[in-house]
């Protein structure tokens, strides 16, 4: 498989698809040839009876990316709800080997690619397949990097998520502390926290509306 990185969170609207645009644009403008994928989105928008992949156009236009965001994206569902759910609303399940495929077609176009999930990592996919999120980067063999808030209970909930994908045998590559007030006592704190309990470095932090993100380590390899 080609290089990438998989952008989990610790649960959904942490910022994974804000993040993402931002890694993608900076890995861009430093001279990385970066790509983006999605292999699932749910609560896609609906304008003149035209689809629009939210999470999708909005890291496409952030990062510069042209052509259309549809196209990187494998499943794109109306409601807005776990992408299980969606699928089984709409009546077409999720495949395990078509997102396998779509990213292989994907990584063809660059030299790294950004692929985003959906919800947290145990969001699940496909449930008479047994499948969820964190079989994504299991089956593309991509390092992960989890997205957390910066604020009040981030301690309890990246704890978890990175417990759980440390179970599971994947290779994190770092935190990206997201919403976070470098002048806040209790977000300073909680990265010193997080940093201990975990045993994983916060390489990133995002303040509210940033345009970039300062990281202290590369993700490209």
């Amino acid at each position: 498989m080609k290089k990438g990185i998989f952008i989990t969170a610790t649960g959904t609207d942490v910022g994974k698809t804000y993040v993402s645009g931002l890694l993608t644009k900076q890995l861009r403008e430093s001279g990385i040839d970066c790509g983006y994928y999605k292999p699932v989105l749910s609560g896609a928008i609906v304008e003149n009876d035209k689809i629009i992949a939210g999470d999708a156009e909005h890291v496409t236009q952030t990062a510069g990316l042209g052509g259309n965001s549809i196209e990187r994206v494998s499943y794109i569902f109306k409601p807005a709800v776990s992408p299980h759910l969606a699928s089984e609303i709409e009546g077409r399940p999720i495949n395990l080997n078509k997102i396998i495929e779509d990213f292989k077609n994907a990584a063809e176009k660059h030299n790294f690619t950004v692929v985003e999930g959906a919800g947290g990592i145990i969001c699940p996919l496909n449930l008479d397949e047994n499948l969820f999120i964190y079989d994504i980067p299991k089956a593309l063999n991509l390092d992960v990097i989890v997205v957390a808030d910066g604020g009040l209970g981030t301690i309890n909930n990246t704890f978890l998520t990175v417990d759980f994908i440390k179970r599971l045998g994947l290779n994190i590559k770092g935190i990206i502390l997201n919403k976070f007030e470098p002048e806040n006592f209790m977000h300073r704190d909680n990265l010193r926290v997080v940093e201990r309990i975990c045993g994983v470095k916060v390489i990133g932090t995002v303040a509210k509306d940033a345009e970039k993100i300062e990281l202290s380590e590369a993700i490209y390899e």
